[in-house]
C-alpha cells in the first residue's frame, strides 16, 4: 500500500479504525477482530486507531494483543479525554476530560493496555469547554519531551481550536467525520488543516456502513448497535438518505467496483493530506475497502457526484452527541 503523510508523520494511504471490533456496533467476534489487524498489516494498511473509550478500554487491549511481536510495523493512534462516571441514574454515563491530570494518568493507561512504550499518534478525543485548550495541548506536549508520544491530535475540534492547539505545540492531524454525507469540515476545518500544514483523518468514511449498502433499517442492526439511534436511520430522514446511497450504488456501477469503494475512493480523491480510517472489522470488509486505494476517480467522476448527490437528512449524532462536535 501506497503512503501519504499527515503533517510529518508518514501512514498508510488508508488506516483501520478499530471501534467496531469492541463496541457500539452489536456482537463483536475477538478472533476474527484480532485475524483482521493481522491481514491488514499483511496487505500494509498499518496504522491503526482505536481510543480509551471504545469497550472501556477493551479495544486498546485487543490492539496490544493484535500488535504484539509487530510493533515496529504499525503507526498506532489512540485518543483520550472521555471517561467513564457511572451513577446510579445512568451506569454508562460519560464525561469529557481534558484536564492536564487527565493527560498524564490516560496516557500511562493506554501505554499498559496496548503493550507499548509510545504512542505514534494521540489525539484528544473531544474538546473539553471546561478546560482550555492550551493547557490540555501543553500537557500532551509534556508526553512529546518524554518519549510516551510521538505526534499531537485532536478530534472534532473547530478550526478555531486547531489554530490555538496548533501555536501551542505542533497538531499532526486533525480526526473528524467526513464522507459522502458528512462533508462540513470542507466549510472551515479542512482549509485550516491545510493552511498549518495538519493532516486530516476521516472517521466513518462509509456512513457507518450505510453508504456501503450494508443495511437499509436499523431494525437490521443489533439490539445493542448505537446506529439504531441516529437520526440519520430514522423515519423521514432515512427514506430521503436511501435515496442518496441508491445514487451512490449506480455512480458504483458505472465504475465496476461496490458502493463502499466508490464512497471511499472519493475520500481519498479529496487531497493526499487526507488518510480515511474505515471501520473494518471483518477481514471480509478489509479486503474489500483496500480495494479503493486502486480506484482513479476522474473530474467528471468527482463532479458528478457535486451535482448529483442527494442531500443528506438528519444529524449524525443525538442532540447531547452533536453538542460535542465541532468545539
Amino acid at each position: 500500500m501506497k503512503k501519504r503523510v499527515l503533517g510529518e508523520l508518514p501512514v498508510s494511504e488508508i488506516g483501520i479504525g478499530c471501534m467496531g471490533m469492541s463496541a457500539l456496533y452489536g456482537a463483536t467476534d475477538e478472533g476474527e477482530a484480532l485475524a483482521t489487524i493481522h491481514r491488514s498489516l499483511d496487505l500494509g494498511c498499518t496504522f491503526v486507531d482505536t481510543a480509551a473509550m471504545y469497550g472501556r478500554g477493551a479495544n486498546e487491549t485487543l490492539v496490544g494483543r493484535a500488535i504484539a511481536g509487530r510493533r515496529d510495523e504499525v503507526v498506532l493512534a489512540t485518543k483520550f479525554g472521555i471517561r467513564f462516571a457511572p451513577t446510579a441514574e445512568d451506569p454508562s454515563n460519560r464525561v469529557l476530560d481534558a484536564s492536564p491530570a487527565s493527560v498524564a494518568w490516560s496516557v500511562e493507561e493506554s501505554l499498559n493496555r496496548l503493550g507499548t512504550d509510545h504512542i505514534d499518534l494521540y489525539y484528544l478525543h473531544r474538546v473539553d469547554p471546561e478546560v482550555p485548550i492550551e493547557d490540555t495541548v501543553g500537557a500532551m506536549a509534556e508526553l512529546v519531551e518524554a518519549g510516551k508520544v510521538r505526534h499531537l491530535g485532536l478530534s472534532e475540534a473547530s478550526a478555531e481550536t486547531l489554530r490555538r492547539a496548533h501555536a501551542v505545540h505542533p497538531i499532526t492531524a486533525l480526526q473528524a467525520e467526513y464522507s459522502l454525507w458528512t462533508r462540513e469540515a470542507d466549510t472551515d476545518v479542512l482549509p485550516t488543516c491545510r493552511s498549518l500544514g495538519v493532516g486530516f483523518v476521516p472517521c466513518s468514511p462509509l456512513g457507518r456502513g450505510f453508504l456501503a449498502g450494508r443495511f437499509t433499517s436499523p431494525e437490521q442492526l443489533d439490539k445493542d448497535d448505537f446506529r439504531r439511534h441516529i437520526p440519520r436511520f430514522q423515519g423521514d430522514a432515512l427514506a430521503q438518505n436511501l435515496k442518496l446511497v441508491e445514487k451512490v450504488k449506480e455512480l458504483a456501477a458505472e465504475k465496476n467496483c461496490t458502493p463502499g469503494q466508490f464512497a471511499l475512493a472519493w475520500v481519498l480523491a479529496q487531497g493526499s493530506d487526507i488518510v480515511p480510517i474505515p471501520g473494518m472489522e471483518r477481514r471480509a470488509y478489509l479486503e474489500e475497502n483496500l480495494v479503493a486505494a486502486e480506484l482513479s476517480l476522474t473530474p467528471q467522476d468527482l463532479a458528478r457526484v457535486a451535482a448529483e448527490l442527494p442531500d443528506v437528512a438528519g444529524d449524525r449524532y443525538d442532540g447531547q452527541g452533536m453538542t460535542t462536535l465541532n468545539r
